[in-house]
């Protein structure tokens, strides 16, 4: 009986799809990841098409940072929540209790330090932008959603194309942080719901893609049609259909077979 079936791809001579008609997904992905590490793989039990719907998480995915490490530093304190950082990425922490931790040690800190930060310290992925845009050509929604906070993500949702920004709004009073956030926290469960809700208003037969890197992504990551993990923590890599470790985000337009002559760069 066979496990999966191999073509590579006419347009990308370095990637190669593999359908699964039986056989076991995960012992794939294992096998695969033995052999061919570091890797980008999207595994799927079908032929994989392009998805109506793109959602991606922002720190560590769509930007090279994690903002609120960043702006730690200019409190000072970046180190004791950096710390606080990788250990709810990794799921050792409770998301919402560390994010509330983390920014409460913001308290005080002047508004201005945030554009300072953006302008100073922020990067977007390399691939970032090629990828959101060529998908948008395509016919594709794309939906950036974070755990973050919605003055980095507005400004890098409209730098890259997204359609839709969901966020954390920090609370600011008198020009300065208060060490609060208005309204309802982005989580695991947030993520997941907005992926589903976008999908319902697509329609059926919709198909579609995530991105994220960390324990918040895991859920939104399994309920996508092609959940990938980009140099992702191991909870979050493990769940996923598949990673990209070895190129930059546009490695997802070659797993979508997109031809590079139709990639938009600008």
């Amino acid at each position: 009986m066979p496990v999966a079936m191999a073509r590579m791809l006419d347009h990308h001579g370095g990637a190669l799809h593999l359908s699964l008609p039986d056989g076991d997904e995960a012992a794939l992905r294992e096998v695969l990841d033995q052999h061919f590490s570091p890797s980008d793989v999207l595994t799927a039990r079908a032929d994989i098409t392009l998805p109506r719907l793109f959602v991606s998480d922002m720190d560590s995915t769509m930007i090279e940072q994690e903002c609120i490490d960043e702006l730690a530093d200019y409190a000072g304190l970046k180190d004791k929540i950096a710390d606080i950082t990788e250990r709810a990425m990794l799921g050792e922490l409770d998301f919402e209790s560390a994010l509330l931790e983390r920014v409460g040690l913001l308290a005080g800190l002047d508004e201005d330090a945030i554009e300072q930060c953006l302008t100073e310290r922020i990067t977007a992925m390399p691939g970032a932008r090629a990828l959101v845009q060529t998908l948008k050509a395509r016919g594709c929604r794309t939906v950036l959603v974070t755990g973050g906070f919605h003055h980095f993500a507005d400004v890098i949702a409209q730098q890259l194309g997204f359609d839709r920004v969901v966020g954390n709004q920090l609370e600011v009073a008198n020009g300065r942080l208060t060490g609060g956030l208005v309204g309802t926290i982005t989580d695991s469960a947030v993520k997941r719901a907005v992926l589903l809700e976008e999908l319902e208003q697509l329609g059926a037969n919709a198909v579609s893609l995530a991105t994220g890197d960390g324990a918040n992504d895991i859920r939104m990551l399994q309920a996508a049609d092609y959940g990938l993990a980009y140099r992702a923590k191991p909870k979050a890599r493990q769940a996923a259909n598949g990673w990209i470790d070895y190129g930059d985000l546009s490695s997802i337009l070659k797993l979508m077979d997109i031809p590079e002559g139709d990639w938009i760069r600008a």
